[in-house]
């Protein structure tokens, strides 16, 4: 039971990555090949008030399109997971505090909610034995244990 779950396990997390990676790395390059990344940031960004908005414009389209390619591999999953909930954080602050939940006319606060939520399901469970993390060693997964340098002692 105990090897089907942990199947299950890596079956979902591998189905969590590639999913929410391939939509946010779709973001991203729709960003980069419609009005660019500058323009990102002079069209979206400097309305709203952002510092640097050509900067943060990269910024946003660069953690968009290669975090979400990264997510896919399942490298650097955790940081990875972090930067994007952070990048839209900010976006749920700057943007859809003034639209609402649910918006009539334009999209909503609920759909950065749920790619927050699957952020942050990675970034506390990491991205499964199926990754690349997992591969080189950057993630060892959450059943490994260190081994004691020390010789055990009887009583």
């Amino acid at each position: 039971m105990v090897a089907l779950t942990r199947r299950f396990d890596t079956l979902g997390l591998l189905v969590l990555r590639v999913i929410v990676g391939f939509l946010i790395a779709a973001h991203g390059f729709q960003k980069l090949t419609t009005i660019g990344p500058a323009g990102f940031g002079r069209g979206a960004l400097d309305p709203l008030g952002v510092p640097a908005p050509v900067v943060f414009g990269y910024i946003v389209v660069f953690a968009e399109l290669v975090g979400g390619v990264l997510l896919i591999l399942g490298l650097l999953t955790r940081l990875v997971a972090l930067v994007l909930t952070i990048d839209l954080i900010v976006a749920i602050v700057l943007v859809k505090v003034k639209v609402g939940l649910i918006a009539q006319m334009a999209a909503g606060a609920e759909l950065d909610l749920a790619y927050i939520a699957a952020f942050l399901a990675l970034f506390l469970m990491g991205p499964g034995a199926a990754s690349l993390d997992r591969l080189i060693g950057l993630d060892r997964g959450h059943g490994h244990r260190r081994r004691s340098r020390e010789p055990a002692t009887a009583s």
